[in-house]
């Protein structure tokens, strides 16, 4: 919603090419109360004022030598293009009212003036520009928000990526049928995926403890299996693992890490 001093402090433009009109119009905004207004006689300076000042409203005249209103219209445009137009046309011509909607104009208030008529459409213009101008500033800090967001989840996930690098040998994570979807490392051969799967040496206990907790969607952490290998060596792999769930609460899949501690179990011996 819109403050009342809000709509009285925005600016507006007069264009007329006669003094009285200017005049006129410029005592019923201040006796309205309107505190910013702005009059010209001549149409050849619209543009150059819009472009310095980008008033909230411009009431203008329609009948103007050398100039007229449809001109301003299109030159104005050729400034805010794709945009919001804040033009309410003055005439006396009412053949001229469609034309100038046609043209871009938001409204209009016919000569002689209805002082009730013309205060009632300015205040309903500057309350619809004003609040197509916040919109537009909202919709342009929710748009930053969401690049700043972006930008901070990006981070956060290589500073994640890179933790769980430093920290494991690979990273793994399956989606809900058991598809391999993320990896980092060797993680085929660790796990036994794929091919990887029939190969010998696994010890046949450990990997059905690793397989049980994947398959009922349970947790572990530091699991530790192994497999002898074709020269009659034992490598040792610890593991830890997760299931992950949607918003929903539906199972979506599960990640883990995995290391090799080899030579830590050998050291343990």
């Amino acid at each position: 919603m819109l403050e009342a001093s809000e709509i009285l402090n925005a600016s507006v433009l007069i264009v007329d090419d006669l003094e009285a009109n200017v005049m006129l119009l410029e005592q019923v905004l201040r006796n309205a109360g309107y505190t910013n207004i702005t009059g010209t006689q001549n149409p050849r300076e619209v543009v150059g004022l819009y472009q310095a000042h980008r008033y909230d409203l411009i009431l203008l005249d329609l009948q103007m030598p050398e100039m007229d209103g449809f001109q301003v219209i299109e030159a104005l445009k050729e400034i805010e293009t794709g945009g919001y137009l804040p033009v309410l046309v003055i005439t006396a011509q009412p053949g001229h009212k469609l034309r100038a909607l046609k043209a871009g104009a938001k409204d209009f208030v016919s000569k002689p003036f209805d002082l009730v008529e013309v205060q009632t459409r300015i205040h309903n213009m500057l309350e619809v520009r004003l609040l197509y101008r916040k919109l537009a500033d909202h919709n342009k800090v929710l748009e930053q928000t969401v690049l700043e967001r972006t930008a901070e989840l990006r981070a956060s996930e290589a500073r994640f990526q890179r933790f769980t690098e430093l920290s494991s040998d690979w990273y793994w994570e399956q989606d809900a049928e058991g598809r391999l979807t993320q990896s980092s490392g060797p993680v085929r051969e660790m796990l036994g995926l794929g091919e990887a799967a029939d190969a010998q040496g696994w010890n046949p206990q450990e990997r059905a403890a690793l397989e049980d907790n994947i398959a009922n969607r349970r947790p572990f952490l530091d699991l530790i299996y192994s497999r002898t290998r074709a020269d009659g060596s034992i490598q040792y792999l610890q593991v830890s693992g997760e299931p992950m769930f949607d918003a929903s609460s539906r199972f979506a899949g599960f990640r883990g890490v995995g290391m090799d501690v080899t030579e830590r179990m050998k050291r343990a011996a």
